[in-house]
């Protein structure tokens, strides 16, 4: 299964796609006027600025603007709360509305149990997978874990001593992360003692405030504290080491730990709209992701590529969905 960069990254960002607007939470509109209102569009994020899926969201939309895909302009909303089930209660209440569009991830899917909401990711309407995105184990600089080795030793004597959190609610991949490296490990998942983020600001608080002692995120928004030594990286989740930063971050099968765990994020409308329009936004996006400035987009970010559309991504989001409520189940949250 499958949350801000550098300074530096922005501004190549700034020079590639001709700028990604920073918007407040009330949203403003980003790019350039094109004289046609009706082909304006909404992006929803459901996190807050700086975020994964603002990440995600925003080079999505910068792309989109820059090629003039959709031959109108974008405005992009950050909707807080709820690890993204207030923002995925006003997709659901945009039913019919065809102008707005949503990125999504696997933090949504558990927070629609988290927070018992009567609706499921799937009951929108699917449009792409764009992306997967490695997990990584953070800690302060000054943490006595030197090793992930050194923390699966520690976690195993008691984990109950050692507070882990992440940016997501329970169901989320920061939450789901650390559930499956306890059991791989040998560690009870219910003896966890995991302390739930609203998003990746607050975790590095937490880190740097040694609220908790270790974190569980994706690392596009770390990479400042990484880069200036305030956050270490004990290993990330995926198949092959991660680059890009000072060193390279093993991976958990080069400790001896089995397992490969990876986030994702894509793109959604509100039910209810037609057949027509659902295939005329998943052109954009499929436009979108063949362009040159999304592929560097993806090298910039470290993300690996895991585009689908339609109907396949919407069989994905139900893969999820039960999965995560297997989890959930098991660790009797359900």
């Amino acid at each position: 299964m499958r949350v801000t960069g550098s300074a530096r990254r922005r501004t190549r960002w700034v020079a590639v796609a001709l700028g990604i607007c920073l918007v407040a939470i009330s949203g403003t509109a980003c790019g350039v006027t094109r004289g046609d209102p009706s082909k304006d569009l909404t992006m929803l994020i459901p996190n807050s600025p700086g975020g994964g899926y603002d990440q995600t969201g925003r080079a999505a939309v910068a792309v989109m603007e820059a090629e003039d895909i959709t031959g109108g302009t974008f405005e992009v909303t950050n909707i807080m709360g709820a690890g993204g089930s207030v923002a995925l209660t006003r997709l659901m209440n945009a039913e019919g509305d065809e102008n707005t569009l949503m990125t999504v991830g696997l933090g949504v899917v558990g927070s629609s149990y988290s927070f018992a909401l009567p609706h499921r990711l799937q009951d929108a309407t699917p449009l792409a997978q764009l992306i997967e995105d490695q997990e990584g184990i953070l800690v302060p600089a000054d943490s006595p874990f030197k090793t992930i080795d050194d923390f699966v030793e520690a976690w195993k004597k008691n984990p109950r001593k050692i507070p882990v959190g992440g940016g997501s609610s329970p169901g989320g991949p920061d939450h789901l992360f650390p559930m499956q490296l306890a059991s791989t490990v040998g560690v009870d998942p219910r003896k966890v003692l995991y302390v739930p983020y609203d998003g990746g600001g607050p975790l590095t608080s937490a880190l740097l405030g040694h609220k908790i002692s270790v974190g569980f995120s994706g690392l596009g928004e770390f990479e400042g504290q990484i880069e200036a030594g305030e956050l270490r990286v004990l290993a990330v989740s995926g198949d092959e080491r991660m680059t890009g930063f000072a060193k390279e971050i093993p991976t958990l099968t080069e400790s001896g730990i089995d397992l490969v765990f990876t986030n994702w994020r894509g793109v959604m409308a509100p039910p209810g709209i037609s057949a027509k329009r659902r295939e005329e936004l998943i052109a954009y996006l499929t436009k979108m992701h063949a362009s040159p400035e999304w592929q560097q987009a993806l090298e910039d970010n470290k993300w690996i590529d895991a585009f689908s559309t339609g109907d396949e991504f919407g069989d994905f989001l139900k893969e999820q969905d039960a999965r995560v409520a297997d989890t959930l189940e098991e660790l009797g949250l359900l």
